[in-house]
C-alpha cells in the first residue's frame, strides 16, 4: 500500500496482486457528474416497471406461483455474481474509450434486448405456437424468463460501473463523492415516480396502437407501451452520458494516459494480477475493520428494508385495508384498492426520496457527519417499520362493513388509518436516501484511500445488500406463517435489524478521512 496513507484509516482490503489506482486526484465538473448520475432515472425506471406491472403480467402468460418465486430470485443471484465480475474487470479494462464506459454501454444494450423479450414474450411464443385457449403458454414463459434473466444481469452490469464511474470523476474529494452519490439516489427517484407513473396509466397503449394483438392484450399492450418509454429514457440518457464526459483509460503499468496515479518503482508491470475468484477470496480474507464493519452495517440495513420493500403494497391490501388476494370478490376488491392505495405511498415515498437526496450532505454536517446521519436514519427506519404495528392495529379495530344487497360489505379503513399509512410510506423516503447514497460513497472513500479498485470494493459491497435480499425473499414466507401469516412479523425483524443497523453505525463504524481542502467547485 502506498506510504502516504495515514495508519487510522485502513485499507478495504489488501492483495498481493496490484490495486488499479484511482484515474486522476483532482475531481471532475459537477455537470459531468450529474450527467452520469442521471443514466440511475434510467435503470430506475425500468425497475419500478418490474415492481408494479410484471407480477400480474407473469400470471397472464400462465406462470406457476411456485416458479414465480425463482424467477424473482434472479435479482439478488445475478447481483451476487454480476457486479463483482463487472467490477473487478471494469478495474482492469484497458480499452481506448476507458474503465466503465463499455461495460455501461453494454448494459444498456442488453437491457433494451432484454424489454424486448419480456414485453414481446406472448406474440413470440403465440407464433411459436402457444395456443390462446389455454391458461399456461410455455414458449412464452420461456422467453420471459430469458428476458427477465437478461434484464437483471443487464441492471447490474450498468449500476456497479456507473457507480464506480462516479467514484473516478470525483477523484479523491470525499465531498465530491458523497455529492455524486446523493446525484445517484436523486435520479433513482426521478426514476421510480416516472416508473409508477407510466404503470399506473391504464391508457398508455393508445399512443403504440401496434402493440395490442391477439395474444396481448391490453395490460400487456399497456406494459409494452411503458417498456418503449424505459427503452428510450434509458439509452438517451446513456448515450449522452458516455458522449459527454470522458472516461480515461488504464493500463496495467498504473497510468491512465494523461498522468494517473501509477505504483512507485514499476511494481504494477513486473506483478501478474490473481485469477478472478482468487481476487475475491483474497478480498474477503484481508478485509479491514473500516470495511468488515460497513458490509455488517449494510447487511443488518438491508435485512430491514426488504420485508418492506418487498410486501408494502401487500401490507396495504391485506393489514390495512383488510383484503385477501385469493378471498372472495368482495374481499379481492379491496386488496386491490389498498395495492392501489399503496402504489400512491411509493410515489410519495420517492419524491422524499428525492428531495432527500438533494440535501444529504446538508444534513450530514447538522448531525456531526455521515457516520452520525447514517446512524439516526436508521433508527428513523426501525420506528417506522415498528408503527406498522400500530396502523395495522388501528386498521382492525375500526373495520367497518355496509350491508346492501342481502349480503355485508368490507368498507375501505378510515381517512385517519389511510393517512397514516401514506404518511408511514412519505417518511420511509428519508432513510432511503441515505440508504442509497451514503454507503456506496463510505466505500468508494475507503477504496480512494487504500488505492483499491472501486469496481471490486462496490462489488463487494453489493454482496452485503443481495445476500440479505436473497434470505428476506426465502425465509420471509415460513417466517410470516409460523406467526399466523400476514407480513407483520418480517417487519419486526426488519425493525430489530434496523436498531442494530444504528447502534453499529454510531458505535463500532470509523469515521471517514476528513475532507481535503480544495479548491472551489467547479460546475
Amino acid at each position: 500500500m502506498e506510504s502516504g496513507v495515514r495508519k487510522e484509516n485502513n485499507p478495504p482490503f489488501s492483495s498481493s496482486s496490484p490495486q488499479p489506482q484511482p484515474p486522476a486526484t483532482n475531481p471532475a465538473p459537477l455537470r459531468k457528474i450529474i450527467v452520469v448520475a442521471s443514466i440511475a432515472a434510467g435503470v430506475q425506471f425500468g425497475w419500478a416497471l418490474q415492481l408494479s406491472l410484471l407480477t400480474p403480467y407473469v400470471q397472464l402468460l400462465g406462470i406457476p406461483h411456485t416458479w414465480a418465486a425463482f424467477i424473482w430470485l434472479c435479482g439478488p443471484i445475478s447481483g451476487m455474481v454480476v457486479q463483482p465480475t463487472v467490477g473487478y474487470y471494469s478495474d482492469r479494462c484497458t480499452s481506448r474509450f476507458g474503465r466503465r464506459r463499455p461495460f455501461i454501454a453494454a448494459g444498456a444494450g442488453f437491457v433494451a434486448i432484454a424489454v424486448f423479450l419480456i414485453g414481446y414474450a406472448a406474440d413470440i411464443g403465440h407464433l411459436s405456437g402457444d395456443s390462446l385457449a389455454k391458461k399456461a403458454k410455455p414458449r412464452a414463459i420461456a422467453v420471459f424468463v430469458v428476458g427477465f434473466w437478461i434484464l437483471d444481469v443487464a441492471n447490474n452490469m450498468l449500476q456497479g460501473p456507473c457507480r464506480a464511474f462516479l467514484a473516478d470523476l470525483s477523484g479523491t474529494d470525499h465531498k465530491r463523492t458523497r455529492i455524486a452519490n446523493a446525484f445517484y439516489s436523486f435520479f433513482m427517484a426521478v426514476g421510480n415516480v416516472l416508473g409508477y407513473a407510466a404503470g399506473s396509466y391504464t391508457h398508455l397503449y393508445k399512443a403504440f396502437p401496434f402493440s395490442r394483438t391477439k395474444a396481448c392484450d391490453v395490460y400487456c399492450a399497456n406494459l409494452k407501451s411503458c417498456f418503449f418509454f424505459s427503452i428510450a429514457l434509458l439509452l438517451t440518457l446513456t448515450i449522452l452520458a458516455l458522449s459527454y464526459v470522458r472516461d480515461k483509460p488504464w493500463s496495467p503499468d498504473g497510468s491512465t494516459g494523461d498522468g494517473g496515479n501509477g505504483e512507485e518503482n514499476g511494481e504494477a508491470e513486473k506483478s501478474t494480477p490473481a485469477p478472478f475468484f482468487g481476487e475475491i477470496v483474497a478480498a474477503f480474507k484481508s478485509l479491514e475493520r473500516p470495511m468488515r464493519i460497513l458490509l455488517l452495517v449494510t447487511c443488518l440495513n438491508w435485512v430491514a428494508w426488504f420485508p418492506f420493500l418487498l410486501f408494502d403494497t401487500d401490507w396495504m391490501g391485506r393489514e390495512v385495508y383488510g383484503g385477501d388476494s385469493s378471498g372472495s370478490a368482495d374481499q379481492l376488491k379491496m386488496y386491490d384498492h389498498g395495492v392501489r392505495a399503496g402504489a400512491l405511498g411509493l410515489v410519495l415515498n420517492s419524491v422524499v426520496l428525492g428531495i432527500t437526496s438533494c440535501g444529504v450532505e446538508v444534513l450530514a454536517r447538522g448531525v456531526g457527519g455521515v457516520k452520525r446521519l447514517w446512524g439516526i436514519v436508521n433508527f428513523i427506519l426501525a420506528i417506522c417499520l415498528a408503527m406498522t404495528i400500530l396502523i395495522t392495529k388501528m386498521a382492525e379495530s375500526n373495520r367497518r362493513y355496509t350491508t346492501a344487497n342481502g349480503g355485508t360489505h368490507l368498507l375501505p379503513p378510515p381517512s385517519g388509518v389511510k393517512a397514516g399509512a401514506l404518511a408511514l410510506f412519505a417518511v420511509m423516503g428519508i432513510p432511503q436516501a441515505i440508504t442509497y447514497s451514503i454507503p456506496f460513497a463510505l466505500a468508494s472513500i475507503f477504496s480512494n484511500t487504500s488505492g483499491a479498485g472501486q469496481g471490486l470494493s462496490l462489488g463487494v459491497l453489493n454482496l452485503s445488500i443481495v445476500i440479505p435480499q436473497m434470505v428476506v425473499s426465502v425465509a420471509a414466507g415460513p417466517w410470516d406463517a409460523l406467526f399466523g401469516g400476514g407480513n407483520l412479523p418480517a417487519f419486526v425483524v426488519g425493525a430489530v435489524a434496523a436498531a442494530a443497523s444504528g447502534i453499529l453505525a454510531f458505535t463500532m463504524l470509523p469515521s471517514p478521512p476528513p475532507d481535503i481542502p480544495s479548491s472551489k467547485m467547479q460546475i
